[in-house]
């Protein structure tokens, strides 16, 4: 029988082990996985406007971030604010309305391929590449960051030190946000790469600390399409990932100016766009 401790975003279950002694009955910690739906709520002619916008397959906490990043990085809103408030349902904490201030609307146009999200899904295709470098108020921008090659692969082992809840399932993933001199600003965990990464944005955005032009992102996994998509909402200039990236990836991050780090790991990495702000000795 399942059982949730007091941390949301880890469960504990019941299972059988086997080893090389035989089989045992013990209980495991697994990541816990609820749906999000989020909700929208807005003024229009004089009367309040409601509407589902996606259901996101989630881990538990910063949900609220979770909320205003994914509408932010998907362009359904411009900043931060546009909010006037974000609350839970008293009666389903898996529901979440974001209300708008009077005067703002949404842009439902980006929410046709939004209405369901799994926690490993991503929506390719050169269409959206072109509708990216159109909507991202940061498309123009032009950073000056530059990170060393021993500062970059430093990170790594820091973004694992501080993974709590990786440490005790094995089953997040994460997005942190250091500085050009490898000092971690805050990370973010999810069972879905993505929702780690809107969660991470959110609070970015609710903090007023965008663009993140001056700032590393690091991915626990791979780089997808959907995440360089993100980062370039954020303004974000340098992304590196633990994994590999895709193709569309590749491609999104040479023509938005993000230097792209893949397969980052204690003592190299594979650098596939702009790499000058890449320092190496000598």
């Amino acid at each position: 029988m399942n059982s949730t401790i007091h941390d949301p975003s880890v469960t504990a279950v019941d299972i059988t082990r086997i080893t090389a002694s035989g089989a045992m009955q013990t209980a495991d910690m697994v990541a816990t996985e609820e749906p999000l739906e989020i909700m929208m709520a807005w003024q229009q002619d004089g009367s309040t406007i409601h509407k589902n916008i996606s259901v996101t397959m989630r881990t538990p906490g910063n949900d609220t971030s979770l909320a205003a990043g994914f509408l932010f990085t998907e362009a359904i809103i411009k900043n931060a604010p546009d909010i006037k408030e974000i609350t839970s349902s008293p009666f389903n904490f898996n529901k979440i309305l974001v209300v708008l201030h009077e005067g703002i609307a949404p842009n439902l146009q980006q929410t046709d391929r939004n209405f369901y999200t799994s926690s490993s899904c991503g929506v390719c295709g050169k269409a959206s590449i072109d509708a990216i470098k159109t909507v991202s108020a940061f498309r123009n921008l032009k950073s000056n960051a530059t990170i060393s090659a021993k500062t970059l692969y430093r990170l790594p082992q820091v973004l694992r030190e501080q993974q709590q809840t990786f440490d005790q399932t094995g089953g997040l993933h994460a997005a942190a946000l250091f500085t050009t001199e490898g000092s971690i600003i805050f990370l973010q965990e999810d069972v879905g790469r993505h929702n780690a990464l809107d969660k991470l944005i959110g609070t970015s955005l609710m903090k007023d600390m965008l663009p993140l032009s001056s700032d590393v992102l690091l991915l626990s996994g791979r780089a997808s399409f959907e995440l360089i998509q993100k980062a370039t909402m954020a303004g974000i200039a340098i992304v590196a990932a633990v994994g590999a990236p895709s193709s569309l990836a590749v491609q999104l991050a040479e023509e938005a100016g993000i230097t792209l780090v893949g397969f980052l790991r204690y003592n190299g990495c594979n650098i596939y766009s702009h790499p000058e702000r890449i320092i190496f000795p000598g």
